[in-house]
């Protein structure tokens, strides 16, 4: 059964641990509080990203070494001390401009430390005919975590202010911290087991296709993630977490029913329409005037969401060693990173130049391009994807 008591546990901890760093998709309105810029708002998120790309060969090596428990304890650790140093920060952004990024970077390795540790615990305990079912259920508790974050955030830095806000994340976080400790270790590894180094796992040829799509997910993630609160205060629109309210939504009602789906029919007939959906969701953001739009964007968007992040999980994972999916769930997740630090700093100086309309434009291609690389590499190589 793939909803036993550690999946179900991990799943209200992976809550928690979400909901803290979902609020930080607001992170954004206190970089233009303080002076800065779109240029700002891209540097400052991006190394976020970057942090949490340059760390994952350690990551994973030590998800395979001392276990998933272990480790996720260590990142919810970070996750728990990190929103509270934001308290340090007053006055104008140049005079904490160095510090922020530092504090930044050890925020992206925390939760890059978390996000490896847990899918690997799940992928571990669900029947790998159900891969996909389990991945995408526990999966959209964070999707409600990303829902709550930012709802629950706006609503406390509207009434409360940016102090409060960082207060309430560290209590989110640390309620994960708590929640997990009673979890068993999902795998241990054998003293004279064969190992396989990050780089050669990296070089296997599926894991190389699904990691540029990854990127490509990550990218569009950035758009999603770093620029619509500013996009949307700049349109003088009251509610911004109305978007990632219906992003999650349509998420998490994908995953009740596309996880079996995607198990039944394979990731190969899935994969195509969600890179479209995910996609063609932020382009609809180039017509943002309104709330109407800013739903529709984020049901759109989300609906892509669900269906693509369990089904590239999946094919990383299906058919591989248990010994090395710590590295396969640390490359595929940090491939998704890379995307988003990259997203992160070309969207925001195309944001300064032309605008969000064309930012947005620039995130929905390149997740169209997807299935362009999707389809050649894929069919044409004739790598099986299941």
């Amino acid at each position: 059964m793939p909803y036993s008591p550690p999946f179900i546990t991990m799943a209200f901890a992976n809550l928690f641990n979400v909901s803290s760093f979902g609020a930080f998709f607001l992170f954004p309105l206190f970089i233009t509080h303080h002076g800065g810029s779109k240029s700002d708002i891209g540097i400052i998120m991006g190394v976020f990203a970057l942090s949490a790309v340059l760390c994952r060969p350690w990551i994973s090596e030590m998800v395979d070494r001392i276990g998933r428990k272990k480790s996720y304890t260590i990142g919810c650790i970070i996750m728990s001390i990190v929103p509270a140093m934001y308290l340090l920060f007053q006055g104008d952004l140049s005079d904490f401009y160095l510090p922020l990024i530092l504090v930044r970077i050890l925020h992206g390795v925390g939760l890059a430390i978390c996000f490896t540790a847990s899918f690997t615990y799940i992928a571990d305990i669900v029947p790998e005919a159900r891969l996909n079912e389990g991945i995408g259920m526990f999966g959209a508790t964070g999707l409600v975590g990303l829902a709550i974050g930012p709802a629950v955030g706006e609503l406390i830095i509207r009434e409360f202010g940016f102090s409060i806000f960082f207060l309430a994340a560290t209590g989110m976080a640390i309620l994960g911290l708590l929640t997990h400790l009673v979890v068993p270790e999902s795998f241990v590894r054998l003293p004279h087991e064969p190992r396989q180094s990050f780089s050669s796992v990296l070089l296997k040829k599926k894991i190389l296709i699904v990691t540029l799509l990854a990127l490509l997910f990550g990218f569009g993630l950035a758009a999603s993630g770093s620029f619509v609160s500013p996009f949307a205060e700049e349109q003088g629109l009251a509610f911004i977490s109305l978007y990632y309210i219906s992003y999650s939504g349509a998420a998490i009602l994908t995953r009740f029913w596309g996880g079996r789906l995607a198990d039944t029919i394979g990731e190969d007939r899935i994969i195509p329409p969600a890179l479209i959906m995910t996609g063609g969701g932020l382009l609809i953001m180039i017509f943002l005037g309104g709330n109407t739009i800013l739903v529709l964007s984020g049901l759109v968007t989300g609906c892509g969401h669900g269906f693509l992040f369990p089904c590239l999980n999946s094919l990383a994972i299906r058919n591989e060693p248990v010994n090395i999916r710590g590295k396969i769930t640390g490359i595929f997740t940090g491939g998704i990173d890379t995307g988003a630090f990259i997203g992160s700093i070309m969207l925001g100086y195309i944001g300064q130049w032309a605008g969000f309309r064309v930012l947005f434009f620039a995130a929905g291609l390149a997740l169209i391009m997807g299935l362009g690389v999707y389809r050649f590499q894929v069919m044409n190589n004739k790598v099986e994807p299941t």
